[in-house]
């Protein structure tokens, strides 16, 4: 399929409808036929079944317990850093903030202001800030986890769009990542405040965070908020924070002077969890 055709399909094809059918099928518990599509599946994308909590494909009743798997306790240690990658994946884009603008490719950018839901002073927060974008394929582990310890402040359910969040999306769909529907987590942390955007797609029948449970559905039509100023929850560093149904994108924001990413970050370079990011 050529470019053209393949980001003139992703603004035809009836997203929303799509992404709802395949929720449901993937929370079926389908006996043999899901054994059939977790082990297609595994075969397909080659997932590193041996790192799972869990590795028998039999053990998942659901092709979304399959998917948000646990890992094996010591699959992930965590590095000697402050901050350390929140997911497995890869490295879209990272860097400066410019003003309030986030870099997403060549010629693309959108406003902290618009990727948090157009809350001003939380986006004034990390002006002239650091950013980074990552993005989980279909065969890495779908759970996040915290890349500092920070106690929540805020959760914001944010509706928009479902495109596909793969790179030649983001090369070609302007404001992607801001027109995306999305859950915005504002933190306090040492270092001061810090957003993790969990960024939906095309297919991603939901997400989840470790307070709330699945956020989305039901899909609403306008932003909804949720403030824990007078809940004490505090995540620790490296502790799981949330968890896509279907792969996506996490944009983390961190302000000005707060961060130096790691030597050797580049875009497209794959990343674990519990990696150092930054200093």
């Amino acid at each position: 399929m050529t470019q053209p055709l393949a980001i003139t399909l992703q603004h035809l094809l009836p997203k929303t409808l799509l992404t709802q059918a395949m929720g449901q099928l993937a929370g079926l518990e389908g006996g043999a036929f899901t054994q059939a599509v977790i082990r297609r599946f595994i075969a397909r994308y080659g997932v590193n079944m041996a790192e799972a909590a869990d590795p028998r494909p039999e053990a998942y009743a659901s092709f979304n317990a399959f998917f948000t798997r646990a890992l094996r306790a010591d699959a992930r240690p965590l590095a000697d850093a402050p901050f350390i990658c929140p997911v497995d994946g890869a490295i879209s884009q990272f860097g400066p903030i410019t003003g309030d603008q986030v870099f997403q490719a060549k010629g693309h950018a959108y406003s902290t202001r618009a990727l948090v839901g157009g809350d001003e002073a939380l986006a004034a927060r990390f002006q002239d800030g650091q950013f980074a974008t990552l993005y989980l394929s279909p065969r890495d582990y779908h759970r996040i986890h915290m890349p500092c310890a920070g106690r929540l402040r805020r959760m914001i359910h944010v509706p928009g769009e479902l495109y596909s969040v793969n790179p030649l999306t983001a090369q070609h769909v302007p404001g992607l990542f801001a027109r995306n529907e999305r859950v915005v987590c504002e933190f306090d942390c040492e270092h001061g405040p810090m957003v993790l955007v969990l960024v939906g797609a095309t297919i991603v029948g939901s997400m989840a965070t470790t307070w709330h449970g699945v956020v989305n559905p039901p899909r609403r039509r306008a932003p909804c908020e949720w403030r824990y100023d007078d809940r004490p929850l505090t995540l620790a560093r490296g502790a799981e924070m949330g968890r896509f149904l279907l792969g996506s994108t996490v944009v983390l924001l961190f302000p000005a002077g707060t961060l130096r990413f790691t030597p050797g970050w580049a875009p497209a370079r794959p990343v674990r969890m519990g990696e150092a990011m930054g200093t």
